[in-house]
This record gives structure tokens, C-alpha cells and sequence, in this order.
């Protein structure tokens, strides 16, 4: 019999269980009560997939799904058999699944491999029913390899704590789990959550830009961030790309020692106040504006005025993110208004005159600030601090991931954008500037530090 192993498609086999119960289910079933008697199971299905098809003879369609002897936690299983009402209690190795009496008949049970890693691996299924009595059927639970989703810092500098997120972050006693950082130094000091889903520990030294490796006993993963990440560097503001505020404003980056890699960008002063309303509108204080272009005609882009699609590859934007490291003192919470990060192509705004011609034969917008307030133009507000009412990252660096298929869909006021991304000659300026979003909070005075602005691949 072929084994398989799912742990996608969850919540897709949810929503499509009323077409996946035994044909000999009752349209109308009578109301759920714990049968008495000996429950067994004749095989199980997998559910975690896409259904493509049925195999089965004619007269044998219990439910779609791959004949399966084991399965990965999450996975979404149909236990076919006799009597599976009389189960009162089940569990896989030792850990306890939640069972759903809506998904239990006489003849299927429907239930997720528990996430909870064994303690004590025995490969076994154990059915208890009401009265106590364990009945066993044979089946492995497979642990995967590692997996790796964020990092809290991806610019942490040697000797900080930093932390990994994850699941299957498995140690073993003889085959330690290891982090290895692109220059091939190992991590010393791990400390492993109870949910074996976040990894913390201190930071080797390491000047190279590259990918995090976790290994472990079930297998090795990379991580599709990049330590250091160069890859589509945008705004360092230590002078590797050149770039700064290039717009109607001219705010210099900050040099003193707060910086996590040198010079950084500061959005307010602890003094410059945002309205609980969302209805400031300081871009002295709150806005960082790069527009490409320089007063040429026809406009060609050279010099600090070049097109950001030059320096970043937006080609496959779906599958990219706006990064950047971001740091809120305690001192001078946030807890008003979005942070938008609003893009735009040169026919919204450029850095000359309305009208002028580039060398490309494209019309530029000239210099406004008519599409940072527009519904139309479809941007990201990023708003931390709506979860608990203020936010800050308690004095430490951290790393800031915005989606831009997921996250640039709204307009101006907090709604949905009226426009969509006409593709990648949409990411030609970057403007961030923190006002409206359509939630209110409470005033306050945040100071908000950031660097490494970049665009880079995401998952």
C-alpha cells in the first residue's frame, strides 16, 4: 500500500467535507450520541489534498482522498470502518486529537493528525470508547523536516538575540538540531519554545548575505530570507545605492550611533504629534518621498533620479515584498495612523515638470502629492499597533515584511483601492508617509527609525 504524506490543504478539505462524507450518510441525521460496541478500522484517506478524481469501484464510493498507512501532523484524515460512533476518546501515539461529532458516522471519522510531536513513538491509532476499552489500529505519524517562515531581525548584528520562526524545530539527542548562518558558522546557545516553533539564541559573526540553514534528525531547510539581505537594496542610506529622499522634501538620514548598519531614516521626533483620527498630515515630519527623475527633458533618469525598477527586478512582483528594518523606542510609542507605502509609475509621479517626455516615449506626472491621498491608487498601511492600541519594538531592531500582492489593496481612507497594479512599471517611486488609514487611535509622538528598505522575493 503507498504511503503518503499531506500537510497542505487543511482548511480546503473543511470547506469541502459535505461532499466528501459516505454516500450512505442520512441527508438528516438524527442528533450525535456516543454509540456503545467496538470500533475498527477497514483503512484510512488522506484529505489534505486537491481532489482530482475517484478511483474506487462504483459500488465502493465512500470518499475521495489517497489510501494512506501514514501522515504528517495537520493532515486531515477519513478513518473508514464499523461502529467509529462508539469512539469517545482518540489519539495518535500519545497525543490527543480533537474530535467533531459532525464529522462522525458509523462508518467515517474525520480528524486532524494532532500537531503536538510524540513523545512516545508506538505507530499506532488508540480508540477509546465510553466504557474504556482501547482498540488500536496500525499507523505512523511522520515528523517533517524543518521549516523556516521569519526572522525577527534579518540585519541582527553579531552577539544580539535574535529569533527564528518555524515549525518542527525537533532536537534530538543524538542528531542536535543546528543553525548555520551563510558563512557556515554554527549558532551555540539554542533555545527551543515548547512548541518547537520558534528557535532564539545569539548571533555569530557574520558578514556575508545569504540564506539561514536549520537542520535537524527529520531533514535540512533553507530559508527564503536572506541574512544581510543586498538582493533588491533600495535605500541603505550609507551610500551603497546612492539613494535618498528625492522629492519635495530633503530629510537627511540620521547619523548618530541608534543605527543597526550605519546612517538611517527617522520618521518624527518625539515631538511631532499624529492625531488619534488618523487626520494628520505632516509630511515634514512623517514622509519619505523617492521619485524617480531630474528635471531632464527628455527626462532620462541618470544619476539620484533613476527608476527603482533599475535597481530591483519587479518582474514577478506577486511573489515579492517591500523589507525593511524598522525600530520604535519605548520611549515614543506609536498609536495613530497607517504607515503607507504607496508606489507608483512615472505617469503618477516623477521628479520634473507634468507633461515632459522621458526617453522611453512615456508622459511623466511631474511633481504632486494628489496620488498619496487618492482611493484609486492601490498602497500597503502598515498599522502594528492596532492589535493593543500602542506599539513599539521595544527598543530593538526589527524586521518588517509588507506582501505586495496581499498588502497593496487599499486606498487612502482605509478602503479598498479603486485601481489595481498595471504590472511592474507600477514600482518606478516609493513614497512613506504616515497619515489616515482609517482607524482611529490616540495621539502621540512616535519617533519611527528605518534602513535597508528593499524589494526582494517572498516565499
Amino acid at each position: 500500500m503507498k504511503t503518503a504524506i499531506y500537510n497542505r490543504g487543511f482548511f480546503l478539505a473543511l470547506a469541502a467535507l459535505a461532499g466528501l462524507m459516505l454516500t450512505s450518510c442520512k441527508d438528516e441525521p438524527d442528533k450525535y450520541e456516543v454509540a456503545d460496541g467496538t470500533p475498527s478500522i477497514n483503512y484510512i484517506r488522506c484529505l489534505s489534498t486537491e481532489i482530482v478524481g475517484n478511483n474506487d469501484a462504483e459500488d465502493t464510493h465512500y470518499t475521495n482522498g489517497e489510501l494512506v498507512t501514514s501522515a504528517s501532523p495537520q493532515s486531515l484524515l477519513c478513518l473508514v470502518g464499523e461502529n467509529l460512533r462508539s469512539v469517545y476518546e482518540l489519539y495518535f501515539n500519545d497525543q490527543k486529537a480533537i474530535l467533531n461529532s459532525s464529522y462522525i458516522t458509523d462508518n467515517t471519522l474525520i480528524v486532524a493528525v494532532p500537531r503536538g510531536i510524540p513523545e512516545e513513538v508506538s505507530d499506532k491509532i488508540y480508540m477509546i470508547t465510553q466504557d474504556k476499552d482501547t482498540i488500536t489500529h496500525d499507523f505512523s505519524v511522520v515528523i517533517p523536516g524543518p521549516s523556516i517562515s521569519t526572522m525577527s531581525c534579518e540585519y541582527a548584528a553579531a552577539g544580539s538575540t535574535a529569533y527564528i520562526n518555524g515549525s518542527y524545530f525537533i532536537d534530538d539527542p543524538n542528531v542536535p538540531l543546528t543553525v548555520t548562518f551563510p558563512n557556515g558558522e554554527e549558532v551555540t546557545d539554542l533555545v527551543i519554545s515548547n512548541n518547537y516553533s520558534t528557535l532564539t539564541f545569539t548571533v555569530p559573526e557574520c558578514d556575508i548575505s545569504g540564506p539561514i540553514t536549520v537542520t535537524n534528525i527529520y531533514g535540512s531547510t533553507t530559508s527564503s530570507f536572506y541574512y544581510k539581505d543586498t538582493r533588491g537594496l533600495l535605500f541603505d542610506f550609507d551610500g551603497v545605492t546612492g539613494l535618498g529622499q528625492h522629492g519635495w522634501h530633503n530629510n537627511l538620514p540620521v547619523t548618530d550611533e541608534g543605527g543597526i548598519t550605519g546612517n538611517y531614516l527617522q520618521l518624527g521626533n518625539g515631538e511631532a504629534t499624529l492625531n488619534g483620527d488618523g487626520s494628520t498630515w505632516d509630511d515634514s515630519h512623517f514622509s519619505f518621498e523617492y521619485w524617480p527623475g531630474n528635471w531632464q527633458d527628455p527626462e532620462d533618469y541618470q544619476g539620484d533620479g533613476i527608476l527603482l525598477t533599475d535597481l530591483s527586478d519587479f518582474s514577478k512582483w506577486e511573489n515579492m515584498a517591500y523589507k525593511f528594518e524598522m525600530y520604535i523606542p519605548s520611549s515614543n510609542p506609536w498609536s495613530a495612523c497607517a504607515m503607507q507605502i504607496i508606489s507608483g509609475g512615472v505617469d503618477l509621479v516623477s521628479m520634473g515638470n507634468e507633461g515632459t517626455k522621458d526617453i522611453y516615449g512615456n508622459t511623466t506626472a511631474g511633481c504632486n502629492n494628489t496620488y498619496i491621498s487618492s482611493n484609486a491608487v492601490p498602497r500597503a498601511l502598515y498599522r502594528p499597533w492596532t492589535s493593543s492600541g500602542s506599539y513599539d519594538t521595544g527598543d530593538e531592531w526589527v524586521t518588517v515584511v509588507i506582501p505586495i500582492k496581499s498588502s497593496f489593496i487599499y486606498g487612502f481612507s482605509g478602503a479598498a483601492a479603486t485601481g489595481t497594479i498595471t504590472g511592474s512599471s507600477f514600482f518606478t517611486s516609493l513614497c512613506i508617509f504616515v497619515s489616515g488609514g482609517g482607524v482611529e487611535g490616540s495621539d502621540c509622538a512616535p519617533i519611527i527609525r528605518i534602513d535597508n528598505i528593499r524589494a526582494v522575493p517572498y516565499n
